[in-house]
């Protein structure tokens, strides 16, 4: 259990949990990527994960700005949430039914992310930390956009996956 006495020191808590999220998402990205049949779905990871990169090192800039020491706080979200997208990698079956499974273990990490970066920008605000506020929704602002475009790929992949539906199986009407 910690201890976080202020608004501050939670605000640099969530800082180095989201740090913790994203130096394990540039290792987990590409195996996202490599196992992605669609290409502009596997371009997609690619595209962010130079993103996450620069995520990072906009966490670090914060967390300097805060005069706090860069340092990563175990997220044991991300870790089940990264699980599931190993899961997803390893589905048999039809690449475009594997790459949905992707794509919804994708969204499920993006939509952590702006959740968790939203709630940061927040506190930063309610503390006055302008630069630091600024530098949150900028990154909100590429998950959000990065959660949009695989919503958009989503629509491509799952009409692929439609041609293997199972056999009898019945739509609601």
């Amino acid at each position: 259990m910690s201890t976080l006495p202020t608004l501050r020191a939670l605000l640099i808590d969530e800082l180095r949990g989201l740090y913790f999220v994203e130096n394990h998402l540039i290792k987990a990205i590409p195996k996202l990527a490599q196992a992605s049949e669609d290409a502009e779905l596997k371009a997609a990871f690619e595209a962010h994960l130079k993103e996450t990169r620069g995520h990072a090192a906009r966490l670090q800039k914060a967390m300097k700005l805060l005069g706090a020491p860069i340092r990563a706080k175990t997220c044991h979200a991300i870790l089940g949430l990264i699980k599931e997208g190993g899961e997803a990698v390893e589905t048999k079956g039809p690449g475009a039914v594997r790459d949905a499974n992707i794509i919804g273990a994708g969204q499920r990490v993006e939509h952590f992310e702006i959740a968790g970066y939203g709630t940061a920008r927040s506190f930063a605000q309610a503390l006055g930390y302008t630069k630091v506020a600024d530098l949150l929704q900028a990154t909100l602002n590429e998950e959000g956009a990065a959660n949009d475009k695989l919503t958009t790929i989503s629509a491509t992949v799952n009409q692929v996956a439609l041609g293997f539906a199972e056999v009898g199986f019945v739509t609601a009407a």
